[in-house]
């Protein structure tokens, strides 16, 4: 015997077809690679750097997710608005707040996940070495290329320091700076960008006292009904 559907089972209301919407936007593809659109546009531009400026998430259910690049070229920098970016990318990226993560050199694009600037050395268009009393060899950008070491922090870069960081590079490592300072995690990073941070402990606040308060909301309720059936338990003689 077949059974009929009861009346009505195949009927999706409106808040069903949106919430399908929303899966099939946030889970089949989303947004483009923004480094491939940045690297169209730059196409006739020989040398640039890409350097991941700001990130953010937005919402609850659905969660929106956005960078902010900067790209630096030998004669100018500049800086692109909000892009959205899917959320694997989104996870992909999140180590690497303030970092190069995108280099392209005399019409070659190379792999560059390093602190912003080190793409750079070794190349005597842009600066050279030099020794300090010490005997350290440390490298020095040129007055037009000092955007480089403010990037840095103005802190020198040894030669020490270069050659880990073109050992990681060769490895297809990213390199987080002598002591890690770099980085979504590193101490230059929470220096040299705030409002990152402070917009990341304003969301973690808001979502511990979210938390709290769906807590001290359960445990009323649970309060309130104990209290309900302890009275009515002690009425049945």
């Amino acid at each position: 015997m077949t059974r009929r559907p009861r009346p009505g089972a195949f009927k999706k209301g409106p808040a069903f077809l949106l919430f399908l919407a929303a899966l099939c936007f946030y889970g089949c593809g989303g947004p483009p690679d923004p480094l491939i659109e940045i690297g169209r546009t730059l196409s006739a531009v020989p040398t640039f750097s890409v350097i991941l400026d700001d990130m953010k998430e937005e919402g609850l259910l659905f969660k929106d997710y956005f960078h902010k690049y900067k790209v630096i070229a030998p004669e100018k920098t500049t800086q692109t608005d909000w892009k959205p970016v899917s959320s694997n990318y989104y996870s992909r990226h999140l180590p690497f707040l303030g970092m190069t993560i995108y280099h392209k050199k005399d019409g070659k694009v190379e792999g560059a996940y390093g602190p912003p600037g080190y793409e750079y050395v070794g190349d005597t268009r842009y600066g050279h070495w030099q020794t300090n009393t010490s005997g350290q060899s440390f490298w020095t950008f040129y007055g037009q290329y000092r955007l480089f070491s403010d990037l840095l922090g103005g802190g020198p870069i040894y030669r020490d320091h270069y050659n880990s960081y073109s050992s990681y590079r060769s490895q297809g490592r990213p390199y987080y700076g002598p002591n890690n300072e770099y980085g979504t995690s590193g101490s230059m990073t929470q220096k040299q960008r705030p409002d990152f941070f402070t917009r990341r402990m304003s969301k973690e606040t808001a979502k511990k006292s979210s938390f709290a308060s769906k807590v001290e909301q359960r445990t009323g309720r649970t309060s309130a009904s104990t209290s309900v059936r302890s009275r009515s338990g002690g009425s049945g003689k």
